[in-house]
Parts: C-alpha cells; structure tokens; sequence
C-alpha cells in the first residue's frame, strides 16, 4: 500500500511540475530537433561527396569524347585543305601568267656615233662625250674610260648605247645613256663593243628570240638592267652575246677587238 501511495505522489509531483513549467516539453522536442538535424547533415555529407566523385568522372569522360571527336575532326580538316591546295595553285598560276617578263627586250639598245669628247672637268678618269644616235639632237654621255682607251680612240667612232636608262647626274655633268664595253676578268682591260660595218646610226641592236618592245625608261626600283646585265658576255670568237645569242644589227653581229669571255656593261 505504501508503494502504491508513493508512486500516486510522484505521478502528482511530476504532473504538478509540468504545469508549473510548460516550456520544459518544447525544450525537450527542440534538443530532438536539433539532434535530427545534426544527423540529417551528417547522412547529408557522404551524399554530397558522392555526387561530386560522380561529377569528377563524368568529367575526364566528356573531356576524352571532346578529344576523340577533335581528333576524328583532324583528317576531315586535312582532307580540306588538300583540296584547296590545287586551287591555290591554280590562282597563282595567273599571276605568274601577268608577271612582267625580264629580258634583253626590255632594253633600248642603238647603234651610235660619238661626235665629240672630251675629259670631264671635275673627274679624271671620265670623258663627256656627245653621241648622235638619229634622234635629231646629240646626247650626253659620261664614261669612265679615260684609264683604258684613249682619246684618239674615241672620238668619231661607231659604238652601241644603251639609251633608256634613267638620265643620272656624274659629278655635276647629266649622263643621259651610257655606252657599252666589254672588260676582262681583272677588269684590267676594256674594249668598246663595235657594230658591224654598215650599221645605220639610231637602229636597235636586237637578240633574236627575245622579241618585244622596250621600255620608255627603265625604272630603277624593277632593276630590270641589273637583272638582264650579268647574261651580257662575249664569247671564245670575242663576239657579244646575250645568254649565248650575239647581239645584231641589220648588217650582222656585234663584236669586240680581242677580250674573249668577258662581261659587258
């Protein structure tokens, strides 16, 4: 009987105490709260990592398939631009047609006389010659052979000019062609080249199979001389050629006295 008596009192103590203090029951749900929480977050982490470890696989996969399709894509890429390459010869191909051809034929070159000459006043190793080349008034020529052929020599000779050259000043004298020569391999000695017996004055020297008209006047940025002029040599028979082919005039071939394999200019 006492038992049961006392566990009445306690029942009534704890019920008592309850009413007395209402907030202890939400204490209690909250602390549970929080633990649920707690073990949610923790079931929530492995999850997460196991979501990122999917991720970090899926990557490298669709790094590799981009991979595999830029390599699928190469040959296919090659195979383009093997076939455009024909077709940029092709394009070229008239170009190359429309290129300025550079040869003897770009050249006026004329059978002249010189008239007079004389030393230049502020050179001496030049002449000032005037040359009549049937164009009605005689032209100015400056060269620089007093050192290799005299005076006597020069004057009322026959000679070849090169007459569409871009006029130059020489020490204060205007040089409007110059005459051409032949020189050794020392450059020791030089010979005027000489046309044929018969030659009229101011007719053009020609090579045969190079046919064309020349140019008004060379431009000196093309350097159409300087690309024609190492080709100009003379031959075993002291004859002057262009590419092995003798320089003509309508009476026949152009020559020199005696220099065999020299260059002209």
């Amino acid at each position: 009987m006492l038992r049961h008596k006392r566990k009445l009192r306690r029942r009534k103590n704890q019920r008592q105490s309850r009413l007395r203090s209402p907030s202890k029951k939400p204490r209690r749900k909250s602390k549970r709260k929080k633990r649920r929480k707690k073990q949610e977050k923790k079931e929530e982490k492995p999850k997460e990592e196991k979501k990122e470890e999917k991720k970090t696989e899926t990557k490298p996969q669709a790094k590799e398939s981009k991979s595999e399709t830029k390599t699928d894509a190469k040959p296919a890429e090659d195979k383009k631009e093997k076939k455009a390459t024909p077709a940029k010869k092709t394009a070229a191909e008239p170009a190359s047609k429309g290129e300025e051809k550079v040869d003897v034929s770009r050249l006026l070159i004329k059978v002249g006389k010189i008239v007079s000459v004389k030393k230049h006043e502020g050179a001496d190793t030049l002449y000032v010659e005037q040359i009549d080349l049937g164009e009605g008034a005689n032209r100015t020529v400056v060269s620089g052979l007093v050192k290799f052929i005299p005076m006597e020599e020069m004057q009322n000779r026959e000679v070849v000019v090169l007459c569409n050259l871009k006029a130059a000043s020489m020490r204060g004298v205007k040089s409007e062609a110059m005459v051409l020569a032949a020189s050794n391999t020392d450059h020791t000695q030089v010979e005027l080249l000489t046309p044929p017996p018969g030659s009229k004055i101011g007719e053009r020297v020609f090579v045969d199979g190079f046919p064309g008209e020349a140019d008004a006047e060379l431009n000196p940025k093309k350097k159409v001389w300087e690309t024609v002029q190492p080709d100009f040599a003379t031959n075993d028979e002291c004859v002057a050629c262009y590419k092995g082919s003798p320089f003509k005039t309508s009476s026949g071939i152009i020559k020199v006295k005696s220099i065999k394999s020299g260059s002209i200019k």
